[in-house]
């Protein structure tokens, strides 16, 4: 499959399951957990006659037009796609269920699993170099001209909105909103080290090339080989190291065990890997 369209793909896939959560857990229990979706829904309670998924679209809009001649023509097509993508979604369900009741009476169920879906979408949105636009946008054009950091940027505005939240909804939903910040920051991180996911591969063995040739080969992968000694045995061995994915290293795994059993292998899990074949990972 050509690679910029399984991005498009992906990234199409991430803002359906946000646009769920939000529809199905958060905007029904008027939980505005930051963001323009909080926005939205805080400016649709004072202007019901708007939906949420319009105030979306417009809003989005507005911030690009604004970040184009703020920031300069920099922002990315997939950023643009994905922001009104999402807008688009949020609107199509609301029209197709324009009275939607939460599933559950409980708030903090809820939040959690409007969190943990609408993350996961955005984890999948975020990981091909996307986003949805929205409070990043008002956060980059803050350090632009306010010299404040991107990340403090970010809270500042996420918690502007849910002080909006506390005062359009009460304290009690205030409170929840804040939570969901908080736990909205918390899951994409671990979502995102979890997508990226890498496993560092050292095999000591007497005959690499056996093992060499099947990862550069079948796998397509680099690996780095030199000479060691075995303590106890004294003889020559090869060491060869390299990195690749889990399912990658399921292969190799295999390969070793039929057709190399008297190797030695150690695993361990790395986020962050640089270099060839690693360039967007």
């Amino acid at each position: 499959m050509n690679k910029k369209l399984k991005e498009y793909l992906i990234i199409t896939l991430g803002f359906i399951i946000v646009a769920l959560g939000l529809t199905v857990f958060l905007i029904p229990s008027k939980l505005a957990v930051g963001g323009v979706t909080g926005l939205s829904l805080i400016i649709h309670t004072h202007l019901n006659f708007l939906s949420v998924g319009f105030l979306l679209i417009l809003t989005n809009s507005i911030l690009f037009i604004i970040a184009f001649f703020t920031l300069g023509p920099a922002f990315g097509a997939k950023s643009i796609y994905a922001s009104l993508g999402l807008s688009g979604a949020i609107w199509f369900i609301q029209r197709l269920h324009p009275s939607m009741k939460p599933l559950t009476d409980d708030l903090f169920i809820n939040l959690v699993f409007g969190m943990l879906v609408s993350s996961t979408g955005m984890s999948l949105v975020l990981y091909q170099n996307a986003s949805t636009g929205g409070t990043d946008i008002l956060a980059k054009i803050l350090n632009k001209f306010l010299h404040i950091p991107i990340g403090r940027s970010l809270l500042f505005v996420d918690f502007f909105i849910t002080i909006l939240a506390g005062i359009t909804f009460g304290p009690r939903l205030g409170l929840y909103a804040l939570l969901g910040v908080i736990m909205n920051g918390m899951i994409i991180d671990n979502m995102i080290a979890g997508l990226g996911t890498k496993i560092n591969v050292h095999i000591v063995c007497s005959n690499p090339e056996i093992i060499r040739d099947f990862i550069t080969r079948n796998l397509l992968r680099g690996a780095t080989l030199y000479k060691a000694e075995g303590a106890y045995t004294k003889e020559s061995k090869t060491v060869i190291v390299a990195v690749m994915s889990k399912r990658e290293f399921i292969r190799l795994k295999k390969h070793i065990e039929l057709n190399e059993p008297s190797a030695f292998v150690t695993a361990n899990v790395v986020h962050t890997v640089l270099g060839q074949g690693f360039l967007t990972n």
